[in-house]
């Protein structure tokens, strides 16, 4: 069966996603199951997001890996049930402490407890800082055209959509406390209430004692912390809002949620609001704890610190494609977001796409290009790799695009960047990571006498093939000059059944003559980069440790 049939047959599609075990395909089939003890005419899938910090990556992977589920389930549901992604802002949380990498902080430190939509924006773009961040996170899910419905806590407090809910929450909320002071420590558990009043004073969200509620008038009676008048609001009309896992297994109910993914880090949270969700009449919404994202010192990445990498600054140096697949990988194993992983999730991905019109529709479904691509990725069309522009930016310190375009158009005759406007956008990012990353760390290695010898025998097999040697001529040449002691690997066989080399020989030619630690196949380095410029690459290099 080719792809072109599989694409005609939802049925065949869907047997086999059924029979794939790539995780997205798993967790759909959890949905599928759900189905069956309740079932619906529409899925609703939700994320979730806390705008006190700028939006970072990880906000952008649970969009970005909850997308890949939904499509997952429309293949097994064979399209027939309607679905909806709503991605949910907490904007009406208070306040709590002034992030680092946020301007006018002095400002900013006087509306401390107050919703983050009643913040000013320190940026001066926006009516707050909640609407502010806001409009970040759209701006970026739109540039990756993610189907979704934007959702403002405040706006569904505010407008009343949450009113039903909170009314059965108080008139619950007996079982509510039940689920939640066990969870709580002893001092806290004293003064607990699943309501946050919103001061009429101050604007504060207030974590206060409630000294009475009265569920026939829907209404909470706190006493003022500062002036001690007692205070009676309504739970409705945006007058409170709930803590925050109360509030979450509200938003479930609420809206009739049925799948969201968290960290690992709220998998006691995410039990938690399941059971206040059960306690309220509602079916917990299927879902897993992914693994969190760590910085280059381990450290879990954070909006307030601003640690990792921003949406941004990926974007600055690799394609939404490599993005796409970082998140797509092992979710549920930690992963440093840092910017040593985006070299290898450029190339990758351009492998998975390579390999895609070659594999099995079964082998396809578990490719993450399917996933990404929501079963449509794009032919391949890739003439060099990342590696390969980064070496040789590099290599010739090129610092812009034209001198690239000119190794690549006597490399591959024809590419141009308006043949390759993909190719032509990774040059960009190649230059940009270059003098970012690679140029202030460039350290040449000092050959050792046995280096200085066997460079001087490539210096010279190179100068003797023709200009037109292909990269396969080049590396055979490598790879000959390379059968020698230190860097003979006698376990290791070549395809004719002689020697092989070990890694020791190509990483000491980008050490000594590129000043990096690795490199690309380098042959195929050399036949982009030409062999007269090689030869004087290698000159230079004995010239400078002799």
């Amino acid at each position: 069966m080719s792809t072109i049939d599989l694409a005609a047959s939802p049925s065949n599609l869907r047997m086999l996603a059924e029979q794939s075990n790539a995780w997205p395909f798993e967790q759909a089939k959890q949905i599928v199951a759900r189905l069956k003890k309740k079932s619906k005419d529409e899925v609703l899938f939700a994320t979730g997001y806390g705008p006190s910090g700028l939006p970072h990556i990880g906000t952008f992977g649970e969009v970005a890996r909850t997308t890949m589920v939904r499509y997952a389930f429309r293949v097994l549901s064979e399209d027939k049930i309607r679905t909806r992604l709503i991605a949910f802002s907490d904007d009406m949380d208070g306040f709590r402490k002034v992030p680092d990498n946020l301007p006018n902080k002095e400002m900013l430190a006087e509306y401390l407890g107050q919703p983050l939509t009643k913040v000013p924006d320190p940026f001066g773009t926006h009516s707050s800082l909640g609407a502010h961040n806001n409009a970040r996170l759209r701006a970026f899910l739109d540039t990756f055209g993610f189907d979704y419905e934007f959702a403002s806590s405040t706006d569904y407090y505010t407008s009343g959509k949450f009113d039903a809910t909170l009314l059965l929450v108080l008139q619950r909320i007996e079982k509510v406390m039940a689920v939640m002071l066990p969870s709580l420590r002893e001092e806290r558990a004293a003064s607990y209430s699943p309501f946050l009043p919103i001061c009429p004073r101050t604007g504060v969200v207030l974590y206060v004692p409630i000294v009475a509620h009265d569920a026939s008038a829907g209404t909470i009676s706190y006493d003022d912390p500062e002036t001690k008048e007692r205070v009676t609001l309504p739970v409705t009309g945006g007058h409170c809002k709930l803590q925050w896992k109360p509030d979450w297994a509200m938003r479930w109910v609420a809206l009739g949620v049925d799948y969201e993914m968290a960290g690992k880090d709220l998998i006691d949270s995410v039990k938690l609001s399941g059971k206040i969700c059960s306690a309220l009449g509602g079916l917990p919404p299927e879902g897993f704890n992914y693994e969190l994202f760590l910085d280059d010192k381990g450290q879990k990445i954070s909006k307030s610190k601003g640690n990792g990498l921003t949406i941004d600054e990926w974007l600055r140096y690799a394609s939404p494609e490599s993005l796409s697949l970082f998140m797509y990988r092992e979710p549920k194993s930690a992963k440093r977001l840092y910017f040593d992983v985006i070299p290898r999730n450029v190339d990758d991905y351009q492998q998975f796409l390579e390999g895609f019109s070659r594999q099995d529709p079964r082998q396809q479904l578990a490719n993450p290009v399917w996933h990404i691509h929501a079963g449509h990725p794009p032919a391949a069309d890739m003439p060099v790799t990342f590696q390969l522009l980064l070496t040789l930016v590099s290599s010739s310190n090129a610092e812009n695009a034209a001198t690239l375009w000119g190794f690549i158009g006597r490399y591959r005759p024809g590419v141009t960047p308006q043949t390759h406007p993909k190719l032509d956008a990774m040059v960009g990012y190649a230059i940009n990571y270059y003098r970012d990353f690679v140029a202030p760390t460039k350290k040449f290695c000092e050959p050792t006498d046995t280096e200085r010898v066997a460079l001087q025998d490539l210096r010279d097999a190179l100068s003797q093939l023709p200009a037109s040697s292909s990269a396969e001529d080049i590396q055979n040449v490598v790879y000959e000059i390379g059968r020698r002691e230190p860097f003979l690997d006698a376990i290791k066989k070549g395809k004719d059944g002689r020697p092989g080399v070990s890694l020791d020989w190509f990483n000491m030619l980008y050490q000594v003559l590129l000043g990096q630690e690795k490199g690309p196949r380098f042959g195929s380095f050399v036949a982009v980069y030409g062999l007269a410029n090689a030869v004087t690459m290698i000159d230079g290099a004995l010239a400078r440790s002799g």
